[in-house]
């Protein structure tokens, strides 16, 4: 299996079949070459929730690609309306296929796309492929959801907001990442804009204790 992370909190699973998360392209500021928008092969499309920065360039890549949208049902409605084809969830919620499932869970955050509209209720998901369960955290704060994850699920890897101002901060992200009781840690949400810096020095310290995957943008790792 690899991840790729194309910074924010976008990211790239692929397996036997081609996840994208989040997909933030265009206007995202660590993303050098943004025409990559247009070479990206994916099979799914999960959004966490209807903020610009996370909503992103689905319409285009699905309609591109063919790809299935999975998102909120508020969500899906948007889309399905643009000529998206879309699979809607809703938290606790999960979708069963043949190699694995999509289960969406809560994260304490808002949600509404660009005119100011409700988006539904914002999402963490957690991705079983391979065997391996990948929580990817959406946009939050740190909540005891972090805790019942981990105690009716086993986690493989957490990909936890530490930029602080709008998620967790890197101390509130560690403190989720015990709780969901993974030792596998990929930071997001950081240094994309000023108000979400980041010393990477303070993200190495505050998961001394963890397997931290500390990625640059546009970076692929083999798990």
């Amino acid at each position: 299996m690899k991840i790729t992370w194309f910074g924010h909190s976008n990211f790239q699973i692929e397996s036997n079949k081609k996840i994208l998360i989040d997909p933030f392209f265009k206007g995202n500021p660590a993303i050098k070459d943004q025409s990559i928008v247009d070479e990206i092969e994916v099979d799914f499309v999960i959004i966490t929730h209807a903020h610009a920065d996370h909503l992103g360039d689905t319409i285009e890549i699905c309609k591109r690609t063919g790809a299935i949208a999975i998102a909120n049902f508020e969500i899906v409605n948007h889309l399905t309306e643009k000529g998206v084809k879309a699979h809607p969830l809703h938290i606790g919620g999960k979708k069963k296929f043949d190699w694995g499932f999509i289960k969406l869970v809560p994260a304490v955050h808002g949600s509404s796309f660009q005119d100011g509209s409700y988006g539904g209720y914002p999402a963490g998901v957690v991705i079983n492929i391979e065997g391996k369960n990948i929580y990817h955290c959406g946009d939050t704060g740190l909540s005891y959801e972090f805790m019942m994850i981990g105690e009716t699920m086993d986690i493989d890897l957490v990909m936890l907001p530490v930029g602080d101002n709008f998620t967790m901060d890197v101390h509130d992200a560690a403190i989720a990442a015990k709780w969901v009781k993974t030792k596998k840690v990929i930071p997001m949400h950081y240094n994309t804009f000023d108000l979400i810096k980041v010393e990477k020095d303070e993200i190495i310290e505050s998961f001394k204790d963890f397997d931290l995957i500390l990625m640059d943008p546009g970076e692929t790792v083999n798990m």
